[in-house]
């Protein structure tokens, strides 16, 4: 199983509002080869570091595709840059972030500079968890032995996150 971080705190010229693009991103991903399986609800997120950007609309899917690990990451970052996504100062904020989280129980730890799995930060982001747990509360984090659930009570609690209300 493959998982899928999906997130935005700037209005896409092309898509719309955070939530709109975001359900738009989805639908992209699935005409590139990638099966949705599953969603989280949105999340509303505060930004992390903590800054004056608005807040993020967080989400994770569960996926199945034959891309290999690389070739995935590649076709995310294709349909970031659809959506206008420029990458410029780490931490900006931007119209849509597709993060690959984990793919099966693969571990990537060399190689290519921007493919790492399971993504090297998700333990430490509640709006990665909180959505996550929605869908596979038991998937274990294949290094730390953690569950999704196990990493997101471990957290402290001054990550603001809220389900977005439809």
């Amino acid at each position: 199983m493959i998982y899928i971080g999906i997130g935005g705190n700037q209005p896409s010229a092309r898509f719309g509002s955070p939530p709109a693009s975001l359900e738009v991103a989805l639908v992209r991903l699935a005409g590139r080869g990638i099966t949705i399986t599953a969603r989280s609800r949105w999340y509303r997120t505060a930004p992390l570091p903590p800054s004056s950007q608005p807040h993020y609309i967080n989400g994770v899917a569960s996926a199945r595709s034959d891309l290999r690990p690389a070739l995935l990451l590649a076709v995310l970052h294709e349909i970031e840059c659809e959506f206008g996504r420029v990458r410029g100062e780490v931490n900006e904020a931007r119209c849509l972030d597709l993060d690959l989280l984990a793919y099966d129980e693969l571990v990537v730890s060399e190689g290519a500079a921007s493919l790492r799995l399971p993504h090297p930060r998700l333990a430490e982001r509640a709006f990665v968890l909180a959505p996550w747990a929605e869908l596979a509360p038991e998937w274990r984090h294949p290094l730390s032995g953690l569950t999704v659930q196990e990493m997101l009570d471990a957290l402290p609690g001054d990550q603001q996150i809220e389900v977005l209300r439809p």
